[in-house]
């Protein structure tokens, strides 16, 4: 066949975005409302506010990271866990709020199989980012059963 390559080819599969159906007008629509909601937002909003004073970069900043997520695109360039080691208080409740707005957003905006990719990556993104300053801060997760089942502890 015409189209078939040499068995020495290697290809690629596409990014996950792209398979996914998802473009950078798509990112910038989502981007630009989840962060709508963020600044509306009670919990969250008072917390972004008092850190960004111009919020355009901010967003070109998080359309790049997600176009290099989703896309594969490399655009994105920035350190987020000294970012966030800077806010005082961060906790669990504040990652459960962020990705419940960035859910309802994403399922708004996206066609299903996109939210569910946006969705699926925001929430390892949390889970990794809350991991990273939980660790920077000396705050390690216990121990689970199945690990010390059956071992003394050391004297």
């Amino acid at each position: 066949m015409a189209n078939e390559l040499p068995p020495n080819v290697v290809t690629k599969p596409p990014p996950p975005g792209v398979a996914a159906g998802v473009d950078e007008a798509m990112i910038e629509r989502l981007v630009h409302g989840f962060y709508g909601r963020i600044r509306a937002d009670t919990m969250l909003g008072p917390i972004f506010t008092s850190r960004i004073e111009d919020w355009d970069p901010h967003l070109a900043k998080m359309c790049a990271f997600w176009s290099s997520m989703l896309l594969m695109t490399r655009r994105y360039d920035g350190r987020p866990v000294p970012a966030h080691l800077k806010i005082d208080g961060l906790g669990p409740a504040h990652f459960e709020r962020w990705l419940e707005l960035f859910r309802a957003t994403a399922r708004e905006l996206c066609p299903p199989q996109a939210a569910t990719l946006f969705i699926d990556r925001a929430e390892r993104v949390a889970q990794s980012l809350q991991m990273s300053i939980d660790w920077q801060r000396g705050v390690l997760p216990p121990l689970k059963a199945p690990i010390l089942a059956g071992k003394t502890p050391a004297k």
